[in-house]
């Protein structure tokens, strides 16, 4: 009987436990021995094509990451009920104290499309999930530049949710905590980060800092306004 093709993903566990693991063992030692402290949260997609390491060149211990479909970040008032995302925000910020939150969206984001076109009946909680979208979405069918609008409308509408968390406030009032919205277009490999200043998304290769808040209203060139 002939044996069977190992799984890819068992021999990836194993190639990480025999090759890297023992080039980076004292890191994880000291991470272990002294605990973690990463500086920055990263509120990302779970789009597997958003490799929050890889964008920002971070190794292990330097950021703790929170995903969910469409990096959405529900209101601190409880009105779309608990959930893991508020829960790790909360420790992020009065746990680990970290000094920046990075909230990143990004190109052919799939959550964004099925705000517009809906959702399978039988995605119950996808469908309430999505709801976290209404307010970023635009008065128009979906197109290409309707979806892209509307990536970069969402993260700044989650940054606004964000600044209404106590423990978020009170650290961005008192200069001890950072705001940042990005939003990732993967065919171009680049990250547009919100300049607060210039109420844009501007390329990182051509922007002065890496996003700062908090964003209380997102007022676009046509006039048009996030939120009042």
């Amino acid at each position: 009987m002939s044996t069977p093709p190992e799984d890819q993903l068992l021999t990836r566990l194993r190639s990480f436990h025999s090759e890297y693991f023992p080039r980076h063992q004292q890191r994880f030692q000291d991470l272990v021995a002294q605990g973690q402290h990463p500086k920055t949260c990263f509120v990302g997609c779970s789009d597997s094509r958003l490799v929050p390491y890889l964008l920002t060149g971070a190794g292990p211990g330097e950021l703790f990451i929170v995903r969910n479909v469409g990096a959405f970040i529900p209101p601190y008032d409880g009105s779309h009920g608990l959930h893991g995302t508020m829960a790790a925000i909360e420790f992020a910020v009065l746990t680990l104290e970290v000094e920046r939150i990075v909230v990143c969206g990004h190109s052919h984001c799939g959550a964004i499309r099925a705000a517009y076109d809906g959702v399978p009946d039988e995605a119950k909680a996808l469908k309430a999930w999505l709801k976290l979208a209404e307010e970023a979405l635009l008065p128009v069918r979906s197109s290409a530049e309707a979806l892209r609008r509307t990536e970069q409308r969402a993260v700044v509408l989650q940054l606004e949710r964000l600044i209404a968390y106590p423990m978020v406030q009170r650290g961005v009032q008192a200069g001890r905590l950072s705001l940042h919205g990005w939003h990732y277009v993967i065919e171009d490999g680049e990250i547009h980060v919100f300049d607060a200043e210039k109420g844009d998304f501007l390329p990182a290769s051509q922007a002065s800092n890496p996003g700062t808040g908090p964003y209380r209203q997102y007022v676009e060139h046509d006039g048009q306004v996030l939120c009042d």
